[in-house]
């Protein structure tokens, strides 16, 4: 079962229905963001028993928004390993280096994450036909997700998109429109043939629930770390859900009792070609602005136009953390 209980919006703040099928807040069009019966959840849940599930997402189903397991489309995402860095932590002069591999998961990147869990509800609310705009990885984990699934998706990709997340796409079966332009363009075609062709869109932080499938990487870490959370928290940022996802595990994890108070700081790491996160931070914005002629080698942080601007510099502030702009030579 899960203890989704509604659906509350990251700005306004005005709560609506679960149990629909909606994208945006309908008062303000801001994101949305699943919220759970977190009390229940408290005096029901064993903490120490879910860790004895199989290694994968859905060990924390109840704290997902699916609430009849028919409808979880899975390919073995979750459960990826948090690693040391010996040599890099000597060489960098920490003793305490880590990364969480999520290169590990099915389709290469923590995207399977998010597109299970959106696609898993979406089947669950009625959904049979998906459309999302992509600059890299997300592409391949919709189509990967449909085809499990047995539904069509629809892939909008800039025309200079990596290869080898064009080739994905294609080899996956799914429908594929390259776009001249960047992700902000292949996101208004989307839309636009979305709207016509009655598909549901999953772009980053337009439907809850991509980020309720990130999140899990912060309970990860949480139980990687025998539930203490590390000190500082370095996070590749383009649209920002896995940080949201993150920052917002936290919180559940402290309000149902199982972690203590202490946050680590986040740092947004953004290529200097494609900053807006980087540049709203330290101009003290509380929401992002449109970076111009953005161009950088990552083509999943090449998001200029992010929606999720005003929920990550959110969690930076909160958190004593900070945004840093890296160029692609390092």
């Amino acid at each position: 079962m899960s203890y989704l209980s509604h659906l509350q919006c990251s700005h306004c703040g005005q709560i609506h229905a679960a149990d629909q099928l909606i994208r945006l807040c309908p008062d303000c069009a801001h994101p949305l963001l699943a919220c759970y019966d977190l009390d229940k959840a408290a005096h029901e849940i064993d903490r120490d028993a879910l860790c004895q599930r199989p290694a994968n997402m859905w060990r924390y189903r109840e704290l997902l928004p699916v609430r009849d397991p028919r409808y979880i489309v899975t390919l073995g995402e979750g459960g990826k390993p948090v690693l040391k860095m010996e040599q890099l932590g000597r060489e960098m002069g920490l003793s305490q280096l880590y990364i969480k591999d999520e290169g590990q998961n099915p389709t290469g990147s923590f995207k399977a994450l998010g597109l299970a869990a959106a696609v898993s509800r979406a089947l669950e609310l009625g959904v049979t036909e998906f459309v999302i705009p992509t600059a890299g990885n997300a592409g391949g984990a919709l189509a990967a997700y449909a085809a499990r699934a047995g539904v069509t998706a629809h892939v909008y990709m800039p025309g200079d998109a990596p290869l080898i997340n064009i080739t994905e796409v294609q080899m996956t079966g799914a429908d594929l429109r390259l776009i001249n332009g960047l992700i902000n363009d292949a996101g208004r075609a989307a839309a636009a043939d979305a709207q016509e062709g009655g598909w549901f869109d999953v772009s980053t932080l337009k439907e809850p629930y991509r980020v309720e499938g990130k999140k899990i990487m912060g309970y990860e870490l949480a139980a990687a770390f025998d539930w203490e959370l590390p000190d500082v928290i370095i996070y590749p940022t383009g649209g920002g859900t896995g940080l949201i996802g993150m920052w917002k595990a936290f919180a559940e994890m402290e309000a149902m009792g199982w972690i203590g108070a202490k946050r680590p700081r986040m740092v947004a790491a953004q290529s200097d070609g494609c900053a807006p996160v980087v540049k709203a931070f330290h101009e003290g914005k509380e929401a992002t602005e449109p970076w111009e002629n953005a161009a950088t080698l990552a083509g999943g942080l090449r998001v200029p136009v992010t929606i999720g601007g005003e929920q990550m510099l959110r969690a930076l502030y909160e958190s004593d953390g900070t945004a840093v702009a890296v160029p692609d030579s390092r």
